[in-house]
């Protein structure tokens, strides 16, 4: 079992930041995270997601047009901002990846497959690479909010990606956090049959 410590970073005292200290993320804090959540379990170890780190000006002034209105101050003043992609033709790595069955046969040709799989399995990626930066130190801004063809054109154009959702990150400032909002129940969410 983890600390108490571990936990509590990784779920319990984690929160869902809009407003960022002027503070850098380096490029050994971004490694680290991709090191981290690259082992996280995907279907067929498939491992659709691509990440595009934007950090320089120039690449964040064409990311806030791609944004809603309500995402751009906190995208602006975020010190990067994560593009979680999915590669829609995964599947061409599955002989490196899972090289004991003939898995890119199982996706080739069927795209409903195709779909299914890319975004379940980038968003569980996601999910992956959030708790890598909370583990890594810093927090997390996720956000859906953005013209999904608008940044597929920016930052996607002429490759396989697709944008799934985008994430802030950095160190949070938390003074500008409001309350935290209320869970389901177990007996709300769950049943054991």
């Amino acid at each position: 079992m983890l600390s108490k410590e571990a936990i509590d970073i990784l779920f319990i005292n984690a929160r869902t930041h809009n407003a960022w200290l002027d503070k850098p993320v380096t490029d050994e804090q971004l490694q680290e995270i991709y090191d981290l959540m690259k082992w996280g379990a995907t279907s067929a170890n498939c491992s659709p997601a691509r990440i595009v780190f934007v950090r320089s000006v120039a690449e964040k002034e064409k990311l806030l047009a791609c944004v809603s209105q309500g995402n751009f101050e906190k995208t602006k003043a975020a010190p990067v901002t994560a593009i979680i992609g999915m590669d829609m033709e995964f599947y061409e790595k599955l002989p490196q990846l899972f090289p004991h069955a003939d898995a890119r046969s199982w996706f080739a040709g069927n795209q409903a497959a195709i779909d299914a799989t890319a975004f379940r399995n980038s968003s569980l990626q996601g999910a992956y690479f959030m708790l890598a930066a909370r583990a890594a130190g810093l927090d997390c801004g996720p956000m859906s909010g953005f013209d999904a063809d608008k940044l597929n054109d920016t930052f996607f154009a002429g490759s396989s990606i697709k944008v799934n959702f985008i994430c802030n990150l950095g160190y949070g400032n938390a003074t500008q956090l409001f309350p935290r909002s209320p869970r389901l129940a177990f007996d709300e969410a769950c049943k054991i049959v």
